[in-house]
This record gives C-alpha cells, sequence and structure tokens, in this order.
C-alpha cells in the first residue's frame, strides 16, 4: 500500500483445480488484503459447491470465473517463458502427497519439473521450489509447524543471505526488471468521470516517473494535457514511480478522448507517438 520502489508484478499459473487460485487467495488472505468477514461470506458460497474453495473465491468472484476450463501447467510454463517471464517460484503442494510432506515426492517434483523447464529453454538454477499447503497456508507468508525437518531452505544465485523458507520470501527477493529511465511510459487501463474532480485515466507506470505538472501527450490520440495531481490506493502522490497502478486528474480531456490501451508519456521528452499497432 502506498508508494513502494520495490513493488513487483506477478502472475500465478497452472491449470485448473491445481489449487492456483486457492494459493492467491489464501496468500491475499493471510496478508491481510481481505477482511475475516469476506472470507466467511465467501466459505459459505463455497459451501454450495465444494468447502475447499473459500480461498479461490477471493479471486474468482464472477461465476464465469468459477467454471472449469482445459489447460495444461506445461503449456502455461512454456508461455510464461516465451513471453520472456525469466523468475520462477515453484509451490509444492506438500499436503496433497501421500503421506503428506513426504521428501521423496518433493525430489521427483523438482527433478520432473527442472527438466522440462530446461527443455524449454529456462535455468532450473534459478527457480526457487517452496514446499506450501494451499489450504493449510503452510509455508506462505510464515513458516508453520507443519514444515518438514528436511527442508532447510531453498537458496538461487540471485540471491544472497539465508535461504528462503516461506513462499512470501521467494516473492519478494524477485529482481525487478529494468526499465528505461530516461522518458515517461503510462499505460492506460481505464478513464473515469469523478464528480468535483473531472477526468481521471487509471494506468500502470511502465517507466520512469509521473509528477504533477507534468504535460504528457497520449498516443495514439494525439491528446495532450496537464497532470494535475496523482494518487494510488486513495493517497496523494508527489510522484507516481515504476510499477505503480495510479489514477491522475488531467486538464482540459473528456471520458471519451483517451481509451484503454492509450499509451502515456512527457510531451517534452520524447512522447510516445504511433499510427497503428
Amino acid at each position: 500500500k502506498g508508494k513502494d520502489p520495490h513493488q513487483h508484478c506477478c502472475v500465478f499459473i497452472g491449470h485448473v483445480d491445481s489449487g492456483r487460485s486457492t494459493v492467491t487467495g489464501h496468500l491475499v488472505y493471510k496478508c491481510s488484503g481481505i477482511d475475516k468477514r469476506r472470507v466467511e461470506t465467501f466459505k459459505k458460497e463455497a459451501a454450495e459447491v465444494k468447502g475447499s474453495f473459500k480461498y479461490v473465491w477471493v479471486l474468482d468472484k464472477l461465476k464465469a470465473d468459477r467454471a472449469w476450463y482445459s489447460g495444461q501447467t506445461r503449456e502455461h510454463a512454456l508461455l510464461a517463458c516465451t513471453l520472456g517471464v525469466k523468475q520462477l517460484v515453484v509451490g509444492v503442494k506438500m499436503d496433497s502427497t501421500e503421506p503428506p510432506y513426504i521428501q521423496k515426492r518433493y525430489e521427483e517434483i523438482i527433478k520432473e519439473v527442472s527438466a522440462y523447464i530446461k527443455k524449454i529453454g529456462h535455468s532450473p538454477d534459478t527457480v526457487a521450489f517452496m514446499p506450501i499447503s494451499a489450504w493449510n497456508g503452510d509455508n506462505m507468508p510464515e513458516p508453520s509447524a507443519n514444515r518438514p525437518s528436511w527442508f532447510k531452505g531453498w537458496k538461487v544465485p540471485r540471491k544472497d543471505g539465508c535461504p528462503w523458507t516461506t513462499l512470501l520470501e521467494a516473492l519478494e527477493c524477485i529482481l525487478p526488471p529494468t526499465h528505461p529511465t530516461d522518458r515517461p511510459r503510462l499505460r492506460l487501463k481505464d478513464v473515469y468521470k469523478i464528480g468535483g474532480i473531472g477526468t481521471v485515466p487509471v494506468g500502470h507506470m511502465e517507466t520512469d516517473v509521473l509528477k504533477p505538472g507534468m504535460v504528457v501527450t497520449f498516443a495514439p490520440v494525439n491528446v495532450t494535457t496537464e497532470v494535475k495531481s496523482s494518487e494510488m490506493h486513495h493517497e496523494a502522490l508527489s510522484e507516481a514511480l515504476l510499477g505503480d497502478n495510479v489514477g491522475f486528474h488531467v486538464k482540459n480531456v473528456s471520458v471519451k478522448d483517451v481509451h484503454h490501451g492509450n499509451m502515456a508519456g512527457d510531451s517534452k521528452n520524447d512522447p510516445p507517438i504511433s499510427h497503428c499497432l
């Protein structure tokens, strides 16, 4: 929450019913991203289908998102590598092994997954394999009593110091990708008209910074305007940094003038220019 120069963008991948949404939902809950009353509501709704879905409901709010789809984790891993993802963290569901938390099965999974990601061009040495329980929350934000004695943590070449022992530690130690810092770029996600304020575009900072008073140009619509103010999570920002999802008030622009997918940049410093995509 607020301005954090070390924010990361992560995606959780895996086939349907692999526990992907349960992992994400439970992690959000454990990190106080949702209150207990909301979880109890989701628990009641999930009980109508399958009780173990209560943390899935945190993420999959729409009925369409709760339906079954086909897909394979291998295909998702291949797609991630094809799109240039360089850092992977694998959550190994140790409560689903027989018996639970058995070291032999954990090592078998490491061997099988490492062989595949090496085949598609990824280095297994940079991948962390974290033993977790999506349902119980074991070793997700913090170590649990169920953590097996044989697991001493995981280290990869990009990390110095103590081994990672939880999923959250592994995610927090992901190295941020390098981006240009000499020209701001903001990818527009939506545009709102807010009473008493005016037009407020919302987007993701891809490079550099965005500050109040800056004159920006939106491409490809070629609309130029001034940034009057910006905020994130209802907190005013003196500047929006790389990775921030921000809303910013602009001057003399209608909600119909700019659109989802537009790119904003500094009008005085190599503004984005395009005629088609």
